[in-house]
């Protein structure tokens, strides 16, 4: 066990598509455990698993890990979105130390309090035109598949995961634009809970910050950025990047590296000295 947390936070794996990254989230998964666990939307993926089935033997390993976790007594919390919508009908649902919530209030070990939630009602596109997000889906799934095809490349010649798709989306003005309106709207809806801070996912892009006094946390992805929000035991919070760097992974039948190790990078966003300016 590489790392022990009081909580660990996890947000758009989708499972059920070939972008998703359950390679990487199995082995996080199996080298990191935590008291608390937060799958924070978008873990399996409807909408894709409707148009297509995929399912290979990680996507079952990373589903293993959570239900082994919850019964050694990680208290689990699943807070569904938009694209695993379907488990909304679930609200209430407790299953041994796993429950089913539509949102949540987290209290760190130095006594802040979080709302934790998906983050796809405060997106203006899904609210107003699901149409055009399903539809930006699917270009979103096709722009996924070329990244998968440009790491192999990558691969070939000796290099380390990088992900072409995150690259694209962060040099366009109007992605960058609907990401800051996307966490200005976030922490609006924090600040009528009075809490310190929100943690989110939906935009896949982590982020650890304040915005207006109120720390703002996305836990990303584990489709392109794979990353994680963790909490150590003294309340200090962080993001966990657990990037691919081994270039003596073998390839396995969907096209990913069956990872012999992937090492971990952590990098810490937020200080204790911001943490101090509650």
């Amino acid at each position: 066990m590489r790392g022990y947390y009081r909580t660990i936070w996890i947000s758009d794996v989708h499972l059920g598509t070939r972008s998703c990254r359950a390679d990487f989230l199995c082995d996080f998964l199996r080298q990191n455990n935590a008291d608390y666990l937060y799958l924070v939307g978008d873990i399996f993926d409807g909408w894709a698993l409707k148009r297509h089935w995929y399912w290979d033997s990680y996507h079952n390993d990373v589903l293993q890990q959570i239900l082994q976790k919850a019964r050694k007594g990680t208290h689990v919390i699943y807070i569904p979105g938009n694209h695993d919508e379907f488990a909304r009908q679930y609200f209430g649902l407790k299953l041994d130390e796993i429950t089913v919530r539509p949102s949540a209030l987290h209290t760190t070990a130095d006594g802040r309090q979080l709302l934790v939630l998906h983050g796809d009602e405060f997106d203006g596109i899904i609210r107003y035109a699901p149409w055009l997000s399903r539809l930006g889906a699917g270009v979103y799934a096709l722009v996924l598949g070329l990244n998968r095809w440009y790491n192999q490349v990558r691969r070939w010649l000796g290099l380390s995961y990088w992900s072409l798709s995150a690259y694209l989306k962060y040099r366009t003005k109007k992605a960058v634009q609907y990401i800051a309106d996307f966490e200005q709207a976030i922490v609006n809806e924090a600040r009528k809970y009075d809490v310190e801070g929100v943690v989110c996912g939906h935009i896949h892009h982590a982020e650890l910050r304040k915005i207006d006094g109120i720390l703002y946390a996305n836990t990303g992805d584990w489709v392109e950025s794979c990353t994680a929000l963790v909490e150590h035991f003294d309340g200090r919070l962080e993001i966990v990047y657990w990037a691919a760097e081994s270039v003596s992974a073998q390839p396995v039948g969907d096209g990913h590296q069956r990872q012999d190790r992937i090492p971990v990078v952590q990098v810490s966003r937020y200080s204790n000295s911001n943490y101090a300016q509650r």
